[in-house]
């Protein structure tokens, strides 16, 4: 056998394997003479078939078997120990008249290779990175939320602003009639609440469904209508009002700081506002990296410039899929997949040059990490390393779950490369404000 390559460019080439029939003649005799040894023909003994026979039958198949598994164990040997760098997989050029009768044959491959290039994080207009804050309005609401939720209710007899209504929602010809409590903060519009407002109990206030409440499919749980169905609602209803409450603010003392944070944790309202701001900066920091990566991704295709084997990719995209596509739709999945295969070429780049990779031990810390993130939720504090072993044991025998991992991981390690490697144009904002400047 032998294998030759002739570069046509940087991006392109065409590797040649010659096979002789020494290469393959010695496994196809054998495969033939198990096969003669198992035959059941009618005529013959099983064993004592004529190989002549044996050979008229199943001869060409191995033959071309045979050919294809060494033509292929071959090709990938070839391209390991020559440290190619592929994309995507060898193409077969088609060959007209190919013709099997013969003892000796030649393929050829086309081959797209990944383009020499560097990558500078030292980039001309530095990346934006999102410090979001908690505003004194998100503390205050955020407050008064607490404040609210540990409070008391008081029973009224007159319907005001803010209350909470409970009563029966009721339209026979819907066939609704259920039992639901109302915050009249989620009610929408000044007309609606102006129907409930100075109402007392036993009284019934008439109301259409359609928005009256700040989102259409509250309506799925105060009248049990089915999700689908809440969106287009729009009927009339009558409420009878059965209780009416008003929700007393607990106390800010050091009974319910105790009783948020733990003994002796936080002291005063200064230093609850103090606890609010940074938890609220923990869980803002997954939206901010999440951008900071997203823009430093689209900042590195833009500056890192490279050829591609264009040509090649879309012959390759043509072919790979469960259906062939036709050129034209090669093209336009080439030009919706290229952002992304550039990306992956400059992320392989990052990760190989600082040695970024993932290794067995990191992983499973990983994961017994996030295992005690989500146990934690669920009031599970304290969990055995027996416990935490076993959970990441089941958890890493599953492949996709080992490779989502991964891919999580991997993510992680980029971006706090990039945060200790990239200058940054830092920005303090609200969550409000980067909302706006994302979405803007």
């Amino acid at each position: 056998m032998n294998i030759t390559r002739e570069n046509i460019d940087e991006l392109n080439a065409v590797v040649k394997v010659d096979i002789a029939k020494e290469d393959y003649a010695g496994k196809v005799e054998k495969i033939l003479k198990d096969y003669r040894k198992n035959a059941n023909i009618p005529g013959f003994r099983k064993g004592h078939v004529p190989m002549g026979m044996v050979k008229k039958q199943y001869g060409q198949a191995v033959l071309v078997d045979e050919v294809n598994k060494l033509l292929q164990d071959s090709l990938n040997k070839y391209l390991t120990e020559e440290k190619l760098d592929v994309l995507g997989n060898p193409l077969p050029k088609e060959q007209e008249n190919f013709d099997w009768e013969k003892d000796n044959y030649s393929f050829e491959f086309e081959l797209g290779l990944a383009p020499e290039f560097d990558v500078d994080l030292d980039l001309k207009k530095p990346v934006t990175k999102y410090n979001i804050v908690a505003d004194e309005k998100m503390v205050n609401d955020q407050i008064e939320s607490i404040q609210k939720q540990y409070g008391k209710l008081k029973t009224k007899d007159v319907v005001e602003e803010g209350d909470t209504v409970a009563g029966t929602f009721k339209n026979e010809d819907e066939g609704i009639e259920n039992d639901s409590t109302i915050e009249l903060s989620n009610i929408k519009g000044k007309k609606n609440l102006n129907k409930f407002v100075g109402a007392k109990v036993g009284d019934t206030v008439t109301v259409k469904t359609k928005g009256l409440f700040e989102d259409d499919h509250a309506l799925v749980n105060h009248l049990k209508v089915e999700h689908d169905k809440a969106h287009d609602l729009d009927i009339e209803v009558a409420f009878i009002i059965s209780e009416i409450n008003e929700r007393e603010l607990a106390d800010l003392d050091q009974e319910l700081f105790d009783k948020l944070f733990g003994e002796g944790k936080v002291k005063s309202v200064t230093e609850l506002k103090e606890k609010i701001k940074e938890d609220a900066a923990k869980q803002f920091e997954q939206q901010s990296d999440q951008q900071l990566m997203n823009d430093i991704t689209e900042a590195l295709i833009e500056a890192t410039n490279f050829e591609l084997p264009k040509e090649f990719l879309q012959k390759w995209i043509q072919t790979v899929g469960e259906k062939p596509l036709t050129e034209e739709e090669a093209i336009e999945e080439y030009e919706k997949s290229e952002k992304g295969l550039r990306y992956q070429l400059i992320e392989g780049k990052v990760v190989n040059d600082n040695n970024l990779n993932v290794d067995f031990n990191d992983l499973k810390a990983f994961t017994t990490d996030k295992i005690k993130q989500q146990m934690a939720q669920f009031g599970q504090m304290d969990p055995s390393e027996k416990e935490l072993d076993d959970i990441a044991a089941r958890i890493l025998s599953n492949q996709d779950e080992v490779k989502r991992l991964s891919e999580q991981l991997m993510n992680e390690k980029l971006l706090e490369f990039y945060k200790e490697n990239m200058k940054f144009d830092e920005k303090e904002l609200t969550y409000e404000e980067f909302v706006k400047a994302i979405y803007k």
